[in-house]
């Protein structure tokens, strides 16, 4: 959040959002951390610097590295820190000491979603690509509403 660069900013949320990945990964459920990196890494992150880049300006203004507000953002993250490392360190007492195994492995989810839920998937694959056109049609067009490479 200290960075002033959107690029930077993106890389730094894909990172978090990789290493939320591993976590769930570590923690045994292999879908929702297979899930994280194909959507949130694989999809949001790269459509978010496609959005940088398509609507960022013709000028190339040379901007600071840091805001200027980078203590406070300091502060508050060592705070979070603080009250997450609490409620781990204390939280972890009350949980039980063996973890269940999971009773419904990656698999029968893929095969749940491509054979029961196919209609449901392809309507949404349908609307996320209208969405992309939508994006698209509307990147291309100018302010004053005439579209790019017509004169």
């Amino acid at each position: 959040m200290s960075l002033r660069n959107p690029v930077h900013c993106v890389v730094g949320l894909t990172v978090g959002f990789l290493g939320l990945a591993a976590l769930y990964l570590q923690l045994g459920a292999q879908f929702v951390g297979l899930t994280q990196v194909l959507v949130y890494i694989g999809a949001v992150a790269i459509l978010i610097i496609f959005a940088i880049m398509m609507t960022r300006s013709s000028e190339s203004a040379e901007q600071q590295t840091f805001s200027r507000s980078w203590v406070a953002g300091v502060v508050i993250a060592v705070a979070v820190f603080a009250v997450l490392g609490w409620a781990i360190h204390f939280g972890a007492q009350t949980l039980p000491t063996q973890t269940a195994t999971p009773d419904l492995p990656v698999q029968q989810i893929g095969d749940a979603l491509l054979h029961r839920f196919v209609l449901p998937l392809e309507i949404i694959a349908l609307l996320l690509t209208a969405a992309l056109i939508g994006a698209g049609v509307l990147a291309l067009q100018d302010p004053a509403g005439e579209k790019r490479g017509q004169q």
